[in-house]
């Protein structure tokens, strides 16, 4: 089957990304806030929020992986159409639902003190496909919770 063939490098790029992720979380997005707060002091007050704000984002996508790792072995134990698969697609709603929250307030706040209209119009880009992203699981996870059923029903007269 077509799953068998792409679940495998799926799992090898979801556990390169999620380690990828770590590497920024520990490393890369702390060194990153300390050296704009050295080069342009003026803004040094923003980098523990913004530190700790795309500390979170990282967070909410290594939530999205997890799920998306724990939905993948039920697709490969033929168990996706299960109330099980429904809590791994509430993991990754709400993941989603929390990035997008911060999102738009970063978006709000950034949109209100910019001098250049280019870091807004990027967050709102940004918004605007979580918010797009957000909807799709939703409008997903009622076909899978319809799908489900189906199945559970069909099992229930054979």
């Amino acid at each position: 089957m077509f799953e068998k063939r792409v679940v495998a490098p799926l799992r090898v790029f979801l556990a390169l990304l999620f380690a990828v992720l770590i590497f920024f979380q520990t490393v890369s997005l702390p060194g990153q806030f300390a050296h704009m707060a050295r080069e342009a002091p003026e803004g040094a007050y923003l980098r523990w929020p913004a530190t700790i704000v795309t500390i979170f984002w990282v967070l909410c996508v290594q939530a999205v992986i997890v799920a998306t790792w724990k939905l993948l072995t039920l697709v490969q134990k033929d168990r996706i159409f299960t109330p099980a698969s429904m809590v791994w697609v509430d993991v990754i709603l709400w993941a989603f639902g929390a990035g997008w929250v911060t999102l738009t307030g970063v978006f709000l706040y950034v949109g209100f003190n910019a001098e250049d209209p280019g870091l807004p119009l990027l967050l709102f880009l940004a918004t605007t496909g979580v918010t797009v992203l957000t909807l799709l699981i939703t409008v997903l996870r009622a076909l899978l919770r319809q799908a489900t059923t189906l199945r559970t029903d069909m099992e229930a007269v054979i």
